[in-house]
C-alpha cells in the first residue's frame, strides 16, 4: 500500500486525546496513512510527525491571547506552509475554531479536504461563523447529538458520530474501588478539583477551588483532595497553589474520570471536562472565570440558557454552573455540601446524569468519525494492496 499524508491539528488537551484515537481508527482501516501537525503527548504516543505542541496555542479569552498572538499567528502560518509543501490528502482539524478555521481557509485554497472533529460550540455563541464552516469545511464531525440538525440546517455535511467520551471512560465501579485504583485512602470522604487543562484557568479557577476545599475540610476533618494533572499543565503549580492551605492534595497524571469517580463531590472546571465528570455519574458544581472583558463579551454573544454540557444535553439545569463573581469559596462551597451526603438533592443529580449519559447513544465515536474522513481521501486505497 502506497504512503499517504494527512494533517492532524489539535489543541487543547481533550481534543488530543480525541484527535488520536481517530488517528489509531484511520491506521486500523488505511496502515498506509502518515500523520504530520500539531498537538499533544496523545497524538506524539499516536505517531503523528509533531510540528507544533498544541500547548503554544492553548489559550482562552481575548487578554489571555493577546500577549501570545504573535506566536500563535506564527505557528499558524507554519502549519499553512507545512501543508502547501506537504499536499496532504485530507486535512482534521479538531476543535480550537479561531486557530483552526483561519487554517481551514488556507486548506481551501490549496485544494485539501478539511474533516472538522469536534464541532466548535457555535451554536452557543457566535452563530454566524457556521457560514464560514459552510464554505472551509467538507465533513463535520459532531459528539453531541443536537449537533448535526444544526449544521444540516446551515448547508454544512455534518454527522453525529457520537461522544468519545464514552470509548474513553473507565469500568463502573465504587468510589472505594476508584480510590485504591489511585492510591487513596478508600475510607476517607474524597473532593475532586478538575480546575482546566490551561494555565490562566489554573490561575482563575484554582485559588477557589482550594479555599473551597479548605471550609470543606473544617467539616470533613479527614478530607483527601484528588487533583488529575492535564498533560498541558505542571505539577509543581499546583502543587503552588496549594501551599499555605494545610491541604496536602493527591496529584494524578491525568486520569480525570477516575479521579470523579473516586470523590463524593467534584468541582469542574466548565468544558469539556464536564461530560466525562457527569458520565461518572457523580454529584459535581460546575464553575468558570474569565477576564472581565471576556466574560462581557460572552453574556452579550450567549444564545443558550446553559453553560454546562450535561446541562444543555438534559435541557435543564442539572448541575449548578457558578460563572464569574459567583464562582468564589462560598458559592461553591454552599453547593458542594448541598449534595455532599445522601438526600433528594443527591439523588435527583445521579439519576439526571444517568439519563445523559444514554442520550448519547452507544460508543465507537473514533470508528464512525475514522469511516468519514476515509470517504475524503483518494480512492481506491484499500486496493493498493495489490
Amino acid at each position: 500500500m502506497s504512503s499517504l499524508d494527512v494533517m492532524v491539528v489539535a489543541g487543547e488537551a481533550s481534543g488530543d486525546r480525541h484527535a488520536a484515537d481517530l488517528v489509531q481508527a484511520l491506521r486500523a482501516r488505511d496502515p498506509g496513512l502518515r500523520f504530520f501537525g500539531m498537538g499533544g503527548s496523545h497524538l506524539e504516543a499516536a505517531g503523528v510527525e509533531r510540528l507544533f505542541d498544541a500547548r503554544e496555542v492553548s489559550v482562552m479569552g481575548i487578554t489571555e491571547v493577546l500577549p501570545r498572538l504573535p506566536r500563535i499567528l506564527s505557528i499558524l502560518r507554519a502549519l499553512g506552509k507545512a501543508a502547501e509543501a506537504r499536499r496532504p490528502a485530507a486535512a482534521i482539524l479538531v476543535d480550537i475554531p479561531d486557530f483552526n478555521l483561519r487554517l481551514a481557509k488556507k486548506l481551501r485554497r490549496l485544494g485539501i479536504p478539511v474533516a472538522y472533529y469536534i464541532s466548535p460550540m457555535i451554536w452557543a455563541w457566535r452563530r454566524g461563523r457556521v457560514h464560514t464552516i459552510a464554505k472551509r469545511v467538507d465533513r463535520m464531525l459532531c459528539i453531541l447529538p443536537f449537533e448535526e440538525d444544526f449544521y444540516r440546517d446551515a448547508g454544512v455535511k455534518a454527522r453525529y458520530v457520537g461522544s468519545p467520551v464514552l470509548e474513553q471512560l473507565p469500568a463502573p465501579a465504587s468510589p472505594e474501588a476508584f480510590r485504591e485504583q489511585l492510591g487513596l485512602d478508600p475510607a476517607r470522604p474524597t473532593l475532586a478539583l478538575l480546575p482546566g487543562s490551561r494555565e490562566s484557568e489554573l490561575q482563575r479557577l484554582l485559588p477557589s477551588m482550594v479555599q473551597t476545599a479548605r471550609g470543606l475540610a473544617a467539616d470533613e476533618p479527614s478530607l483527601q483532595v484528588v487533583v488529575p494533572v492535564a498533560p498541558t499543565l505542571r505539577e509543581q503549580d499546583i502543587r503552588a497553589g496549594f501551599a499555605g492551605s494545610g491541604i496536602e492534595p493527591v496529584l494524578i497524571d491525568g486520569r480525570a474520570p477516575e479521579a470523579v469517580g473516586a470523590s463524593d463531590v467534584a468541582v469542574v472546571a466548565s468544558g469539556t471536562a464536564v461530560l466525562e465528570a457527569g458520565l461518572m455519574q457523580r454529584p459535581m458544581v460546575v464553575i468558570y472565570k474569565v477576564s472581565w472583558l471576556t466574560g462581557l463579551v460572552g453574556r452579550l454573544l450567549l444564545k443558550v440558557a446553559h453553560v454546562a454540557l450535561v446541562n444543555l444535553l438534559a435541557g435543564r439545569r442539572l448541575v449548578p454552573e457558578l460563572l464569574q463573581e459567583e464562582a468564589n469559596p462560598r458559592r461553591i462551597l454552599d453547593e458542594v455540601r448541598r449534595v455532599w451526603r445522601p438526600g433528594p438533592e443527591r439523588e435527583e443529580m445521579i439519576t439526571g446524569l444517568t439519563g445523559v449519559r444514554g442520550a448519547l447513544g452507544p460508543p465507537g465515536a473514533a470508528a464512525r468519525a475514522a469511516d468519514e474522513v476515509l470517504q475524503l481521501l483518494p480512492r481506491p486505497r484499500l486496493s493498493d494492496t495489490g
